[in-house]
């Protein structure tokens, strides 16, 4: 059998692999078998007993000897705050999980051999995230929400503004379920690591504009350009609106197929995607301020 430190090694491995998160060791489940798989352990060791007497029941208590290493692994690393236990992770997302701490996150990028940079663009859960995730999408909806942060500042990145970038980007792209809300397009690379959808701002940060759900939408790469170029933009019902400046341009331009980028959109009644939370929906004053500044009409 491996030892418990390659089993606490492989684990935050996989839990990165399963981004942040993974299911208790219950009997079952495919997690185990997986993280076993790294070891090629032999089925008689997977499923060799082991038995430990209570002496106060006065009872012998058989489990399998894979699944108690695994435990003991997982407990290891939470006593070294590298993950969350369950049941800690459970009154935060009300999911039985193992999930990485920031600290995990770091030693799991390093047995990985990615660089600490990559953070930022991974989606990739960890404990302190989640809990900055919940505070965004849980905070009351404003009526006369200001989408601008007269203390947002470009300096050089904290941790604190890291966080809150990639709170921002989590909430964001979670929101949508990882969907483009103009096209729906939901897809991932073929490792599982990144999604191609992008937290975008309505207000962008270069005006000052805040790192919140209200001022987010998930949009694939393609259309986060239209959209902050100023080609497409939003009632305040969130109907889509296509500048006029399109009947302007060559015959053979956005054309992707036999469809057209943009005219696909020109239907009065197009209208995107939301969360399932109206809480959470994107403000109209957000809206209201990209119409005025960013659209091209």
């Amino acid at each position: 059998m491996p030892t418990r430190k390659a089993v606490e090694q492989a684990l935050l491995k996989t839990l990165f692999n399963h981004n942040g998160v993974i299911k208790e060791f219950a009997k079952g489940e495919e997690i185990v078998n997986e993280i076993a798989d790294t070891f090629d352990l032999s089925q008689k060791q997977r499923t060799i007993l082991l038995e430990r007497k209570y002496y106060k029941e006065d009872r012998i208590v058989k489990s399998p000897l894979w699944h108690r290493l695994l435990y003991r692994a997982a407990e290891s690393l939470a006593k070294n705050n590298l993950v969350s236990r369950p049941k800690s992770t459970f009154h935060l997302t009300n999911k039985k999980e193992w999930m990485l701490t920031e600290d995990g996150f770091s030693e799991a990028l390093k047995l990985s051999n990615i660089p600490e940079s990559q953070k930022e663009f991974l989606p990739t859960k960890s404990f302190e995230l989640q809990k900055y995730i919940r505070k965004i999408t849980q905070a009351t909806r404003p009526k006369n929400y200001n989408p601008f942060d007269k203390e947002k500042k470009i300096t050089k990145v904290t941790t604190e503004s890291a966080m809150r970038n990639r709170g921002f980007r989590q909430a964001v792209i979670e929101a949508y379920d990882y969907k483009c809300a103009f096209c729906g397009l939901k897809i991932n690379s073929p490792d599982t690591r990144f999604w191609e959808v992008e937290a975008a701002h309505i207000v962008p940060s270069s005006s000052m504009g805040k790192d919140d759900i209200w001022n987010g939408l998930s949009l694939c790469r393609l259309h986060h350009w239209i959209f902050d170029t100023g080609w497409f933009t939003l009632q305040n019902d969130f109907t889509i609106i296509i500048s006029t400046k399109i009947n302007s341009l060559p015959s053979k331009f956005g054309l992707m197929g036999n469809d057209n980028v943009i005219r696909i959109f020109s239907s009065r009644n197009s209208k995107i995607l939301l969360p399932n939370r109206e809480e959470i929906y994107p403000h109209q004053n957000a809206i209201a301020w990209h119409r005025e500044n960013i659209f091209s009409r």
